[in-house]
């Protein structure tokens, strides 16, 4: 505990005002239990003596209360005193990154966060949790707990993590990755900001997905990098919109577009593939929500047809596990394996240990597999029900962009502006329902009305009542035309 001695008078004087000043000062609030007069003897180097001639002093004025059996707790006696606050000082960037920061970031306005004081909301981002994986995360982590070294892992991660991950790449997304060239990161955006460290230079070009996710976007612009948007459509990322002026990377999720969905074809990944290589720029491929088809086998990676060794790819099991994990992967071309773990290793030394020891088990015994086949299913379940209670309660409205994977749909009001858009959403929201605009993933948002609808966290039940909900508000909605 710092109690802080003025030197003046005794030293159970000095040790009295020092405790009330804590008191008053709300730094030791009523309630809290004080320490025993031995260990704080101990630690302030004060004799036990002292100590009890201070705490008899504060019962007697009323800053002690004193438990049979229990100890010795603090008492505000009268009114409290508020501490005194400082207003916040707010002070110029001390740097250029800071600069852009400030430019680029705003935790109070992220897109995607959840609508507080709704009955449902169609949250998208939030994925599904499946009751039976927290016992068998529980029991991977017991085991992983007895048997790992407590010392610091190794910046690149452990090696029987990185051998699972190229096993379950190769099975799963057809990616034929060595163990030497993973690099366990805590996500994609660990990954994409360890990426921006290794190719870019601040004013650097960037090809980037319009629309794209907002999260990668930011961290490439915070360190510096200048966006070029190029479109996209139902086939994916446009070949034919790249710049002819080529960038240092090009940032793609081809499995499944965010946010639209959308598949790259065959077709398109060969001429991205072709683009990347005759002008000699790298490809960042986010993975993201590749594990998870309704209609087909999971297409193959972009990675898987990088003969070139263009590709950064990354992959994460925030999604497929849960968010709080924390862990994912960069399959790294041997060119630039050593300095993405040299960024590693500068960034942070390397990610949790034993969380690497249990996710490497989970993989190994088949677990995580199991739980991929459950958890495909029950999401196949949950798009269903909300497709199907769309079209029927407001089909006629509604123009939906069906991508048969992932958890979301994107949906647009037939014919409705952006304006009329946002006033949806804010009549769902007194309603009860949250509702999200697709127009923070755009550089230049058309005008549209567009909604990213997440299923991943609603039971069949909950979607078929938050169905209802939106369609009522739907014909409530006086549009003008």
């Amino acid at each position: 505990m710092y109690l802080p001695l003025d030197g003046r008078g005794p030293l159970h004087g000095q040790l009295v005002r020092s405790l009330k000043d804590a008191v008053l000062g709300g730094r030791l609030p009523a309630g809290l239990r004080y320490p025993p007069s031995r260990l704080l003897a101990q630690q302030l180097d004060l004799s036990r003596n002292t100590v009890l001639a201070a705490y008899e002093q504060l019962r007697a004025e009323g800053f002690m209360q004193a438990r049979v059996g229990s100890g010795s707790y603090v008492v505000m006696p009268g009114a409290p005193v508020q501490p005194r606050s400082e207003p916040p000082q707010r002070v110029p960037p001390q740097s250029a990154y800071a600069r852009r920061l400030r430019r680029y970031h705003d935790h109070g306005a992220m897109p995607g966060r959840g609508v507080p004081g709704v009955l449902h909301s169609f949250q998208y981002g939030v994925p599904f949790t499946n009751p039976l994986l927290t016992s068998a995360w529980a029991r991977a982590l017991s085991h992983a707990a007895a048997y790992t070294p407590p010392n610091y892992p190794t910046a690149q991660g452990l090696p029987m993590l990185r051998a699972a991950v190229c096993e379950y790449l190769s099975l799963r997304r057809g990616v034929q990755a060595r163990p030497e060239d993973v690099i366990v990161v805590t996500g994609t955006q660990q990954a994409v900001s360890l990426t921006a460290r290794v190719l870019l230079d601040e004013g650097d070009e960037v090809a980037i997905e319009e629309p794209q996710y907002f999260a990668v976007r930011e961290a490439l612009q915070i360190h510096g990098a200048r966006l070029v948007p190029v479109p996209v459509d139902r086939e994916g990322l446009r070949t034919d919109l790249l710049p002819e002026r080529p960038p240092r990377l090009i940032c793609v999720t081809p499995s499944h577009q965010f946010p639209t969905g959308a598949l790259m074809s065959l077709a398109r990944r060969r001429a991205l593939l072709d683009y990347a290589c005759r002008h000699d720029c790298w490809i960042f491929e986010d993975d993201y929500d590749g594990e998870f088809r309704y209609d087909a086998q999971p297409h193959a990676a972009l990675c898987g047809l990088d003969d070139s060794r263009r590709v950064i790819y990354t992959g994460t099991f925030s999604k497929v596990l849960f968010p709080s994990l924390r862990l994912g992967y960069i399959v790294a071309p041997p060119g630039l394996r050593d300095d993405f773990v040299s960024a590693k290793w500068v960034d942070d030394f390397g990610s949790p240990a034993i969380e690497q020891a249990a996710l490497a088990h989970f993989l190994a015994d088949g677990g995580f597999e199991r739980h991929l086949r459950r958890t495909a299913k029950t999401l196949k379940q949950r798009r269903d029900a909300l497709l199907g209670a769309l079209r029927r309660s407001c089909g006629e409205a509604l123009d939906i962009d069906d991508s048969n994977a992932g958890m979301h749909l994107l949906v647009w009001l037939r014919g409705r502006s952006a304006a009329q858009g946002d006033a949806f959403i804010a009549l769902a929201q007194r309603r009860g329902l949250g509702l999200y605009s697709i127009a923070p993933y755009y550089f230049d948002p058309p005008d549209r009305a567009g909604l990213l609808l997440g299923y991943g966290a609603l039971s069949v039940a909950e979607i078929e009542e938050a169905a209802r909900l939106f369609a009522a508000c739907l014909a409530e909605m006086d549009f003008p035309e």
